[in-house]
């Protein structure tokens, strides 16, 4: 008899999810560029990397660690890397109102609840397809 191997657990796609995100920042540039102007497209340019930045801090902290053996890690991760986006967040919205704000706020602010959805979206939109047959 042979010993059990460990479960593999597979990776979440998080590099696709922030393409993703990124693809919808560029969309929302060249919109922004196309029908108005650069300045609303600087706008949309800001407001999607306050969203999509921290994302990436917080993918990049969180899962860093996989395995039953590291659950205590893990847990410590989530924690610091849900901080550390909350953190990175407020520091980008105070460093684009101070140092530049946005020449069309209403642009900002939508390129920013855009990309949020995005990445609420993201797993739905690049989900696997099932490996699993039905027997029906």
């Amino acid at each position: 008899m042979q010993p059990a191997a460990p479960a593999k657990l597979p990776r979440p796609r998080i590099a696709g999810l922030i393409l993703l995100q990124c693809g919808v920042v560029m969309g929302l540039v060249l919109i922004g560029w196309g029908f108005w102007d650069r300045g609303t497209a600087f706008s949309a340019l800001t407001g999607g990397l306050v969203a999509a930045m921290p994302n990436a801090f917080f993918a990049w902290r969180a899962f860093r660690y996989q395995g039953a053996a590291q659950a205590r890690y893990i847990v410590k991760s989530f924690y610091h890397a849900e901080a550390g986006k909350f953190g990175l967040t407020a520091a980008l919205f105070t460093l684009v109102f101070v140092a530049v704000p946005p020449s069309n706020p209403a642009f900002f602010f939508g390129a920013y609840v855009v990309t949020l959805l995005a990445h609420w979206l993201g797993p739905w939109l690049l989900r696997r397809p099932s490996h699993i047959q039905s027997r029906g």
